[in-house]
């Protein structure tokens, strides 16, 4: 019987020739990322253990994103406890480099590699053919002090991709529009594996969005096999070298099969209060927003900065709107400085921030009050995601969100 991508990325952190769906076995770890949302938890938990001690401390990233710049004095004061812990273990730290799976993406992560995040989002990584996976601060703390910690197997569900995407429908669409069409639980501790002939029209950029939102649908990672996209994004982004390139064998076992025609997604957006909760944007014109929305670990790289200022170049942010653009990282927002991307969105009348999760989670900068309605690029629309419990997150693309910006109401991305 063959194997998944899954299953060879957990087979070669466990030192072994096989491993399949069902089995748990103990494994190595390559990479072990947290950010300042939960970081200072597992300090706590760390400074109690009667002999503390650090594995491998160059396998730890750690990363301040969630609050940056710090909006309350609680704040940083965990945050100083993060970044102090950091510098007296020598362990890696960022700040103010951006969001973290993005400043993972751009610096450490390559194929073949098996990385815990303390950040639900870590699946992002299966961008790059590694099998990323969040997990809470205890089975952390567990991998900091020992390198390693044990993986049950998951079965995996594979999307055979066809076709091209119109223009200005977005992976983001598409990868909405798998959640839509299995459920917010429909790939729960399931590998979501992407493949076929499509995969050729998706950037890298596309790619992290699709798998980013994965966990979305209840998915313990989610992977793309290694290509020449992912090998020319690895020597853009500092030359690094695969640790391994896996594709499933022919006859590898998948507890199910999607082949989904991207030529025949649509511009689409989840409305409250649940991710899977979509609709056409057509079905839900003309409803009217406060704030919108441009950046997350979702929707901040440049291309998506792209997109928006050639819908909003030389036109206005709607009035008694706020639109946020917030790019992912430094580079991300660098590159758009040079590009002239940022005055555009200036000169609109948007608010430009720095790199960081910003409105995404709903703690600082933009957080929406009761009665308010956010469209949004960022990852959840829960209640009370963006800010108040009484608020409401619809989620689109960057096209959507920065047409609904100029317009005051969702609108189709074919507006302007």
């Amino acid at each position: 019987m063959g194997m998944t991508i899954a299953e060879k990325i957990i087979a070669r952190a466990a030192g072994l020739e096989t491993v399949h769906a069902g089995e748990i076995h103990t494994v190595a770890l390559d990479y072990l990322m947290s950010n300042d949302g939960t970081t200072h938890l597992t300090i706590d938990m760390y400074n109690k253990l009667k002999n503390p001690r650090i594995a491998d401390k160059e396998k730890l990233v750690w990363i301040v994103d969630h609050n940056v710049p710090c909006d309350s004095p609680k704040t940083a004061g965990s945050q100083k406890k993060m970044r102090d812990f950091a510098r007296e273990n020598g362990i890696l730290f960022y700040e103010g480099e951006g969001v973290c799976h993005q400043v993972m993406l751009e610096k450490h992560v390559v194929p073949g590699q098996l990385i815990f995040g303390a950040d639900s989002h870590t699946c992002a990584y299966g961008a790059l053919g590694a099998f990323g996976t969040g997990v809470g601060c205890t089975d952390y703390l567990y991998g900091m002090v020992t390198g390693g910690s044990w993986v049950l197997v998951p079965e995996t569900l594979r999307f055979n991709l066809t076709g091209k995407l119109a223009d200005r429908v977005t992976a983001r669409d598409l990868i909405l529009t798998i959640i839509g069409m299995i459920g917010a639980n429909g790939a729960n501790y399931h590998a979501m594996e992407f493949v076929g002939d499509g995969m050729k029209n998706l950037t890298m950029s596309d790619r992290i969005s699709i798998c980013n939102l994965c966990v979305e649908a209840g998915a313990k990672t989610a992977l793309m096999e290694v290509d020449d996209i992912t090998l020319a994004y690895l020597k853009e982004h500092g030359d690094r070298k695969p640790a391994a390139c896996f594709k499933s064998d022919e006859d590898a076992v998948f507890e199910k099969v999607y082949d989904i025609d991207m030529s025949t997604i649509v511009p689409v957006v989840a409305k409250p209060h649940f991710v899977d909760n979509l609709a056409p944007v057509d079905d839900v014109k003309g409803v009217k927003i406060n704030e919108a929305f441009l950046g997350s670990c979702n929707n901040g790289r440049i291309e998506d900065l792209r997109l928006g200022a050639s819908i909003i170049k030389g036109r206005k942010v709607a009035d008694k709107v706020r639109f946020l653009v917030v790019p992912a990282s430094r580079e991300v927002y660098l590159d758009a400085l040079r590009e002239g991307l940022l005055d555009i969105f200036m000169e609109a009348g948007a608010m430009v921030m720095n790199p960081n999760c910003s409105v995404c989670w709903g703690s600082c900068q933009g957080v929406i009050g009761a009665g308010e309605v956010l469209i949004s690029t960022g990852t959840r629309n829960f209640k009370g995601r963006a800010g108040d419990k009484n608020s409401f997150v619809y989620l689109g693309s960057a096209a959507t969100v920065t047409a609904s910006a100029i317009a005051g109401e969702i609108v189709s991305p074919y507006t302007y």
